[in-house]
């Protein structure tokens, strides 16, 4: 799979025919991961030109081996970026703040959560105690668990956490008993390969877990110094997600395009699922609220995985998408 997407030539004209400010501008935006449909409307807008119509090439590529998106974007290796909310959080709140600022969620709500066949009888965090849970063993894997078990009256020393080896649900019952994974991506496509699962989302579990993830970031200067192409780039993005809202088999064609050795019945699958989701209950697609990022940020600072509060307006900002 190539990690840089296909790059437009620019007509230098916006969709009304009138010159953009940005004309011509190349920008970089790193993802979170390799592409799937969580990135769906980024590629609609590439394919469907719309950030050509604002004046914008934008060159897409995949983090490097050990780095983040956060990290990149707050040293100017790219303008743009998909992250999470806990990594802005983690990032504004070091002893030296990362500058970098969440400018839109990609889903509205926490489509996360942990998956177990259903003969393993996980029907609750309670349940997790005595079995084995296969993650990758980072601070803040360890706080949620913890907090969905005390949640359920569980003894979190009670499960047995390990460092998943890669093989997804392939070792379930052999010697893993759940892991936490999308629903719209790794449970779907379970679901597809024949697998009995039980699924437990995390936002039912502790509302304080419905969070955002992914999210769109920028950095600190671009807001400052260049917020025409902020608002160019989040307009075209926007029109990629409410394309791939209206018409998620096109959608799930398109972004087919970009991962070729990819099943297209289950990208179709899981692009059905998350075109519900990018949105949902939101009145326009992106917008965050405070609340939101208080209730984490509140959760992050009980569980020691930050030393202090930061305030919701010092991590994220709407402005972009009016």
């Amino acid at each position: 799979m190539m990690a840089v997407a296909w790059c437009l030539m620019l007509s230098g004209c916006g969709g009304n025919g009138q010159a953009k400010d940005t004309e011509g501008k190349e920008v970089t935006l790193i993802l979170d991961y390799v592409p799937n449909t969580n990135h769906t409307g980024i590629y609609v807008a590439q394919e469907k030109g719309y950030f050509q119509d604002e004046g914008l090439q934008v060159n897409i590529i995949e983090p490097g081996n050990n780095e983040t998106s956060a990290t990149l974007v707050a040293v100017g290796k790219g303008e743009f970026g998909v992250s999470y909310q806990e990594d802005v959080t983690y990032a504004r709140s070091a002893k030296e703040p990362l500058p970098i600022r969440a400018i839109a969620t990609i889903i509205q709500h926490n489509t996360s959560g942990f998956v177990s066949l259903k003969s393993a009888n996980i029907n609750s965090c309670k349940d997790f105690e005595g079995k084995v849970y296969a993650g990758w063993q980072a601070p803040s894997e360890e706080a949620v668990i913890r907090a969905v078990m005390k949640q359920a009256g569980a003894d979190f020393d009670q499960l047995t956490m390990v460092g998943a080896d890669g093989s997804g649900f392939a070792s379930f019952g052999k010697n893993v008993d759940l892991q936490w994974d999308f629903e719209g991506w790794a449970v779907t496509k379970g679901r597809m390969d024949g697998y009995d699962l039980n699924y437990l989302p995390l936002r039912d579990l502790d509302k304080r877990l419905d969070y955002y993830t992914p999210l769109l970031i920028t950095n600190e200067d671009m807001i400052k110094n260049d917020p025409e192409t902020v608002r160019a780039f989040l307009t075209a993005v926007r029109k990629g997600y409410e394309y791939a809202i209206e018409y998620p088999q096109e959608a799930a064609e398109i972004l087919g395009k970009e991962i070729p050795d990819t099943d297209m019945e289950f990208i179709k699958a899981s692009q059905e699922y998350l075109s519900k989701e990018y949105q949902s209950d939101a009145p326009s697609w992106g917008v965050m609220k405070d609340e939101v990022w208080d209730r984490y940020t509140e959760f992050m600072l009980e569980y020691g995985l930050i030393d202090h509060v930061i305030k919701a307006d010092q991590q994220y900002t709407n402005e972009f998408l009016h």
